[in-house]
């Protein structure tokens, strides 16, 4: 949240050069409050289990969230009831006329699919696309940081040969990014995926801020310099088991997969695994709400400007 002081104090000229929000008394004065609305398009298979990790991190702030969920079409699952769908989740013709602070999109697993083979690539363009006009801020996470790379700036689909599976080590770039803020100046975070994000290959097609990455898992952490669209490829939202579930989910689907890397106690499956990066994960969700989401959404969010969205931190 930002610290409120006199107009003219000497030190918010140093704490605004390193980019540290300060907000001035006459701007205090002027600010009303109302609870983020903010929408989730749950792609998981297991739609319980992931909705309860996102929730756990937009729970950890001191600004009021109001959460919808959103599935992308009314196909049967089969790892959620319908009961739950049906009574939990709302269709995309229910909230297409109103307009949100944030919206998360999650992972899911296609990452050896391509994009014209997803059964609903079509009407996730057109979700990704009403965003534009409708969302404050969007947060692509994992596969759907790839669908979104796709989306915005026309990159194809790069698919490394072996799934990157484990928890890796991450530095920080650009240390007084809003989307930083606290962060330490290396980070564990934890990754599955086959898809490539190579800081190379993003700073030259791309025109993102590259915020964290690593020397094995590429990019981390990037978003657009106006923060309305970030970008997670890994997932800070994972429960300390979740690694170790889909290793053996792969186990028993006859795959052969590597140990996940620095996850395993001694790096034996049979060791119970430990999570080492939650601090970090709510520590983003946390700047995420604040910088790019409360300090940039309008108050009545039927006036969208784009003046809210070239706003200093």
């Amino acid at each position: 949240m930002p610290i409120k002081i006199p107009d003219q104090l000497p030190a918010s000229d140093v704490l605004r050069q390193e980019n540290i929000f300060v907000m001035s008394e006459s701007r205090a004065s002027t600010q009303e409050i109302r609870p983020l609305k903010v929408l989730i398009l749950n792609l998981m298979p297991k739609k319980i289990e992931t909705e309860t990790q996102f929730l756990r991190l937009l729970s950890n702030s001191p600004l009021q969230v109001d959460v919808e969920l959103l599935r992308i079409d009314n196909r049967p699952s089969k790892n959620t009831p319908t009961e739950h769908l049906d009574t939990f989740y709302r269709q995309f013709e229910m909230v297409k006329d109103r307009n949100f602070d944030g919206l998360i999109i999650t992972g899911a697993p296609l990452g050896l699919v391509q994009f014209e083979d997803v059964l609903y690539w079509d009407h996730l363009q057109v979700i990704m696309n009403w965003a534009k006009d409708h969302v404050t801020s969007t947060m692509f996470v994992c596969w759907a940081a790839q669908a979104g790379l796709k989306l915005l700036y026309n990159l194809p689909k790069r698919t490394r040969k072996e799934k990157l599976s484990g928890v890796y080590v991450h530095s920080i770039h650009e240390q007084y990014n809003a989307l930083l803020r606290g962060f330490d100046d290396t980070f564990l975070a934890p990754h599955s995926r086959y898809a490539d994000f190579s800081p190379e290959y993003l700073s030259e097609h791309t025109d993102l801020d590259i915020l964290a990455t690593s020397d094995v898992a590429g990019v981390y952490l990037a978003a657009t310099k106006d923060k309305r669209n970030v970008f997670v490829t890994g997932h800070p939202e994972y429960d300390s088991h979740t690694l170790h579930n889909e290793y053996v989910r792969d186990l028993g689907e006859g795959m052969d997969p590597a140990i996940p890397v620095n996850y395993y106690p001694n790096d034996n499956p049979d060791n119970a695994p430990t999570a080492s990066w939650r601090s970090h994960g709510h520590l983003l969700f946390a700047n995420w709400l604040n910088y790019c989401v409360y300090q940039r959404t309008p108050y009545d969010l039927e006036h969208f400007s784009e003046e809210n969205f070239t706003k200093d931190d």
